[in-house]
């Protein structure tokens, strides 16, 4: 059995974020009684774009990952990616999920998901070329 420890810690902690957001935006949909859409609620529509961009980037992010992982990427540079990824997807729901959040949360969170992924795709490909 392949045993893939930097992408299950990484899963973990993804998914983390991922259930922390969604319980924002249960709980402003609650608060509002908006069943469906964001009822023009700014913060609302906010929270749900946080969460959803957080479900677009990380599935693929944990795809590659486990990838370069059972190819035999380097385990130092795999660690990096995943520090970058789950940081930067950490700084970016803050901004989504904290109203008041200064911009500068979700700039630097979207450089970091950025760059974890196209580290993790350099190391892939990379790794399958046996470099």
């Amino acid at each position: 059995m392949t045993s893939l420890p930097i992408t299950s810690v990484t899963a973990i902690l993804a998914g983390l974020l991922i259930l922390l957001l969604t319980i924002k935006v249960i709980q402003l949909r609650r608060r509002g009684g908006v069943v469906l859409g964001d009822n023009d609620d700014r913060i609302l529509a906010k929270a749900i774009r946080g969460h959803a961009n957080a479900v677009e980037q990380l599935p693929i992010a944990l795809i590659l990952m486990g990838l370069a992982e059972t190819q035999g990427a380097s385990q130092a540079l795999l660690i990096l990616a995943a520090m970058a990824l789950i940081v930067g997807r950490a700084l970016h729901g803050i901004y989504f999920a904290v109203h008041g959040t200064h911009w500068r949360f979700r700039f630097i969170g979207m450089w970091l998901t950025l760059a974890a992924q196209i580290g993790l795709i350099l190391i892939l490909a990379l790794t399958l070329l046996g470099f």
